[in-house]
């Protein structure tokens, strides 16, 4: 009997990736060594390319409102391209921005691209949003009476520590319960 394809986006999307979240200043990112990994891991025929802009093919692009890289990740032949701004840790335009702020945000598309495989793009779900998107306190109680309800008593103090720590926020509020919750 053939065994039955499965969606990779979806198998993407349910990899839980809230415990290699980290926090700088107000905004979670996942780094794009452990997007790499678990990704290759899963997908080993990956490719990714970093594009070059003009003559000189350089990995950036220099515009009249600030400077930007793009990163496409193909999986399973299906492209998707994720275009960037240099931006500082407080996501600010950076007007000149040196090598090393390029490569950082090289290295950031490709988490973002790669997110835009499924792996996680829960962690971007809200970036658009007003920049307060903590949980309420209704939210929080409901989160933790769904564990006490399901029998995950085990995980009220990690959720509890991943709430405070905003990694568990309004954008990701309802895949978080949805993962902890059923997991």
């Amino acid at each position: 009997m053939a065994k039955e394809k499965t969606n990779y986006f979806t198998e993407l999307d349910k990899v839980n990736v809230t415990e290699e979240m980290e926090k700088k200043g107000q905004f979670n990112y996942l780094s794009w060594a452990y997007a790499v990994r678990e990704l290759k891991k899963r997908h080993p025929e990956t490719t990714w390319e970093v594009h070059e802009f003009g003559e000189n093919k350089t990995p950036f692009i220099a515009t009249e409102c600030g400077y930007f890289v793009k990163v496409t990740v193909t999986v399973e032949g299906v492209p998707a391209t994720q275009v960037h701004p240099v931006l500082d840790n407080r996501n600010k335009t950076i007007e000149k921005p040196n090598a090393f702020q390029i490569n950082t945000s090289i290295q950031r598309c490709l988490a973002k691209a790669i997110a835009l495989h499924g792996l996680g793009i829960h962690i971007f779900a809200g970036e658009d949003l007003p920049s307060d998107f903590t949980l309420t306190d209704d939210q929080s109680k409901e989160f933790i009476s769904a564990l006490r309800d399901n029998k995950k008593e085990d995980l009220i103090d990690t959720v509890k520590s991943q709430i405070s720590l905003g990694k568990i926020n309004k954008g990701n509020f309802h895949k978080a319960m949805e993962h902890y919750v059923n997991s």
